[in-house]
């Protein structure tokens, strides 16, 4: 299998040598797109960004924009492998933390100047583009967990939704009270585990980076927040069983389950399994937390490559997409929250109830930083949570585990 070490190492089959970093090849004008942009999507994006790409070529009718679907399962290593070959599209999708590790071998071109306005990004999603100081394409859509938990068990129990860390316990307790076997569920480690534990080392002001680029695990918080998770399993508040797709939704509806974290598409797929009466029994909140109540961030990124054969519409096509007005287009075709704050000022957004909540919730999250080598650092974390929540180690014992094998790997910049 191709690594991205190879590529990096090899000039990402380039032929010059160099692994360091391209710029941007000037500012991209206002004139009308024209020529073939070959774009890559993943998942249903794949399916359906072609409805969207017609709005784009009917105002531009000189351009023509083709789009590849690539299953998520094989797209990483097709992009590798695209990379290394010389044979990349003009643009592809990008899941969020990928970019660290493709941006550092200087396959993409640097966001030109003027492209987009940052600031009219969420800042967590903005950050996701960002390797080493240089932001990379734009992010596309984004997504964020939040808290969903039965109404009608909670008000049964006296409860409402926890804002805090104690009320987060206390919440759990109530709803197993009420018959559920896991007042909320919670992967006992595994893959992106990391996602659940990491936002509680946030909530107490931990971070995964120092201010020089050093690893933090050796901070307070992430033992902390490594006691507060297996917590939830040493008290009976949460089953040790990692729940797939379809069981806790299942679960959920029957009442065993009385919370869970998740992102924006839950809503429909709880519509669809338990019907519109069930609607009536569940609600969103944000997330509980300490001293903040930061979420993960996530979604999807659009990235042009530093060889793309027609880079000028490329660029002029990821910046429509990145229109207010083009993405509330897009979420109307594929439900993709929208990356751009304003909006969410759109009644569809500001009047929904679930929707609404996740809105605010983008306001305090974050993710992981863009590091050549996250997903060697994460995967330790996968393990040890695994191994503090099944009780086969202690929090400060799996933090130091963390920070000597983080410290190890190194951030590959």
């Amino acid at each position: 299998m191709l690594t991205v070490g190879t590529l990096a190492l090899t000039g990402c089959g380039r032929g010059d040598g160099s692994d360091s970093a391209p710029e941007s090849k000037g500012a991209i004008d206002d004139s009308p797109a024209t020529g073939t942009v070959e774009i890559w999507a993943m998942g249903n994006e794949g399916e359906v960004l072609d409805q969207l790409a017609a709005e784009f070529e009917k105002d531009n009718p000189d351009a023509d924009i083709q789009v590849t679907a690539v299953p998520w399962d094989s797209a990483h290593d097709r992009i590798a492998t695209a990379i290394a070959g010389g044979s990349t599209p003009d643009i592809t999708m990008l899941g969020t933390t990928w970019v660290g590790e493709f941006g550092a071998t200087g396959a993409f071109e640097p966001t030109p100047d003027g492209l987009v306005d940052e600031s009219t990004f969420f800042p967590g999603s903005w950050d996701t583009t960002v390797v080493d100081g240089t932001a990379y394409g734009v992010p596309w859509y984004v997504d964020t967990r939040v808290l969903y938990y039965r109404t009608d068990m909670a008000k049964a129990a006296g409860v409402n939704a926890p804002e805090t860390w104690d009320e987060f316990s206390g919440f759990a307790a109530a709803m197993v009270d009420q018959g559920a076997t896991s007042g909320v569920s919670l992967p006992p480690g595994g893959f992106d585990s990391w996602q659940y534990i990491t936002p509680f080392a946030w909530q107490q002001g931990g971070d995964i980076l120092t201010d020089d680029g050093q690893f933090a695990f050796d901070d307070a918080a992430w033992t902390d927040a490594f006691e507060f998770y297996a917590s939830f399993f040493d008290d009976g508040l949460a089953e040790p069983v990692r729940l797939e797709g379809g069981e806790i939704e299942q679960k959920f509806i029957d009442g065993e389950v009385g919370s869970f974290f998740s992102g924006p598409y839950h809503v429909s797929l709880l519509r669809e399994q338990g019907g519109e009466d069930f609607m009536d029994k569940f609600a969103v909140a944000m997330v509980p937390g300490a001293t903040n109540r930061t979420s993960f961030t996530g979604g999807g990124n659009l990235a042009v490559f530093d060889d793309a054969a027609n880079r000028d519409a490329a660029w002029k096509f990821v910046r429509w997409l990145s229109q207010p007005e083009t993405q509330l287009a897009w979420y109307d075709i594929s439900t993709d929250l929208p990356s751009v704050q304003s909006a969410w000022d759109d009644p569809v957004f500001a009047d929904d109830p679930y929707l609404s909540v996740f809105g605010e919730q983008l306001s305090d999250s974050k993710a992981p930083p863009a590091i050549p080598t996250w997903a060697q650092v994460s995967a330790v974390i996968d393990q040890e949570l695994e191994k503090v929540a099944r009780g086969e180690t202690d929090a400060a014992t799996a933090v130091d585990t963390i920070q000597q094998s983080a410290t190890s790997i190194g951030t590959g910049q």
